[in-house]
């Protein structure tokens, strides 16, 4: 799609509430963080447009949740067909918006195509079972669409971590208020916008507004929204929680992690340096699953972190746009600052910067940290950069306390020579994720996906059973063929 710094003449413009209406003279600029330049202005949402969303979505779900099944299969299918034929209108804008690297943003739009195809089986799916009753009665409890459903994502995976909510409300025959996070309107909102709206999607069934925490907030507490799917980070899901709970609202939170690779004394080295540098750096460390903390047993520790240093150093950095670079920028200054900040904090404790440690501009190198201990600020907090922290132990028992000491349960990964005993390892680890054999960094369509402890709460992502407990909720329906008669 052709940009342009002309709110007034954009094609975003007319996408950004489905064309029902348009924000008053407020625009948002998308910045590309590998050059700092503007590349599109996008019109920004108010309070008086959430209002008008609203009452748009309420009306047009009622029609939309009337439709039999097969027309929201349609239009799920459709638009995951439109995006296959041509996965640049969205992978593009990865690249140029969000800071992707080319194989990250196509493995992105993999992801969004598959969630609309699950999302599309979805709507097939049984909503209901028949039940027992001492009553000469039909009885059956059946799932029914909340009504509109709110969705606030993130700048990171912005595509899929609207998607993975947007996809499945739908299929339910559920309205949707998207809320990007402002730095990724386009690959977050408007793009999916346009791509649902071409496959054949009713106007304002899903509104897509672009703004900030102020908006954000109005949208959680909007009492004609009463479910919100928030992905995000920890904190900011801790607001969320505050400001819902007493609205009593279906709150679904996607939380940050910190996640531990466990690497066991049997592993093979090089492999397993291979999968801690792709859990550690891929798309510059800015993915809730990341591999924020590697365990390497003593015996291999000196081993394991050589070439995890001699990965990092070969990796190339810079703008996305050219295939070769295989990290992009920071999403902004903000962003990088804080990383930047924890590595130094690290090394003030002890730490020793064993690769990286230094950035220009927006691009961080990829670091490795060790000499750490357990209360070293780079082991307890979550980076969201591209560093890998690095501590060692003596036994698998130390280890297991290691990691379940976190206050986040995301994804765990253990790495070693004997499956099976991995297998019995993960009944002991409180994570929402374990990955035996492979990094932490890992999620599909049919997968019900989420975490523990600080990592979320309340529900998952992907697969039926999930999506139907997070975007419906239960009805009890009793039929009788006459009157029941009573006493009185």
């Amino acid at each position: 799609m052709t940009t342009t710094a002309d709110p007034a003449t954009t094609a975003w413009h007319g996408a950004l509430f489905d064309g029902a209406f348009r924000p008053a003279g407020r625009t948002l600029p998308v910045i590309a963080p590998a050059t700092g330049t503007t590349i599109d202005t996008v019109g920004e949402a108010g309070l008086d447009d959430l209002e008008r969303a609203v009452r748009s979505a309420v009306a047009a779900q009622r029609q939309w949740a009337a439709l039999t099944y097969d027309k929201r299969v349609a239009v799920l299918l459709r638009a995951a067909q439109l995006l296959a034929e041509n996965p640049d209108r969205l992978g593009s804008w990865l690249v140029a918006e969000a800071g992707s690297g080319q194989g990250k943003a196509a493995f992105e739009v993999g992801l969004v195509t598959s969630e609309l195809q699950e999302s599309a089986a979805l709507a097939a799916h049984p909503y209901g079972e028949m039940l027992r009753s001492g009553k000469p009665r039909l009885s059956v409890s059946r799932r029914v669409p909340v009504g509109v459903v709110g969705v606030i994502s993130p700048f990171n995976f912005p595509g899929i971590l609207s998607m993975r909510s947007v996809a499945p409300a739908l299929a339910l025959g559920n309205a949707v208020i998207l809320k990007p996070d402002p730095r990724t309107p386009i690959s977050g909102g408007l793009a999916l916008a346009e791509l649902l709206q071409e496959a054949g999607l009713p106007a304002g069934v899903l509104h897509v507004l672009p703004g900030g925490g102020e908006l954000g907030a109005a949208l959680v507490e909007h009492p004609q929204v009463p479910c919100l799917s928030f992905t995000g980070s920890t904190a900011a899901g801790r607001k969320i929680a505050t400001s819902a709970g007493p609205l009593l609202k279906k709150l679904h939170l996607e939380l940050g992690g910190n996640n531990a690779l466990l690497v066991l004394p049997d592993a093979d080295v090089p492999a397993a340096a291979s999968a801690g540098a792709w859990g550690s750096f891929l798309h510059q460390g800015q993915i809730c699953m990341t591999t924020g903390r590697h365990l390497v047993h003593s015996s291999i520790a000196e081993e394991y972190v050589q070439a995890l240093v001699d990965k990092a150093n070969r990796l190339p950095v810079g703008d996305p746009a050219d295939a070769a670079n295989a990290l992009g920028p920071i999403i902004d200054a903000g962003q990088r600052d804080r990383v930047h900040a924890l590595v130094t904090a690290a090394t003030e404790a002890g730490a020793t910067v064993a690769a990286g440690g230094e950035y220009t501009d927006l691009y961080y190198r990829p670091t490795v940290l060790t000499g750490l201990t357990v209360d070293n600020p780079a082991w307890t907090e979550e980076i969201f950069g591209p560093v890998a922290p690095v501590l060692t132990y003596e036994t698998v028992e130390q280890a297991i306390e290691i990691i379940n000491a976190s206050e986040y349960g995301l994804s765990v990964g253990i790495l070693t020579a004997d499956a099976y005993r991995a297998y019995e390892l993960a009944d002991r680890i409180v994570s929402g994720a374990v990955h035996i054999n492979d990094q932490t960094v890992d999620d599909e369509a049919p997968i019900p996906f989420g975490g523990v402890k600080a990592s979320g709460v309340g529900g998952r992502f992907g697969g039926p059973g999930a999506n139907l407990d997070t975007f419906t909720e239960t009805q009890w329906v009793t039929v009788q063929s006459e009157i029941q008669r009573y006493p009185f």
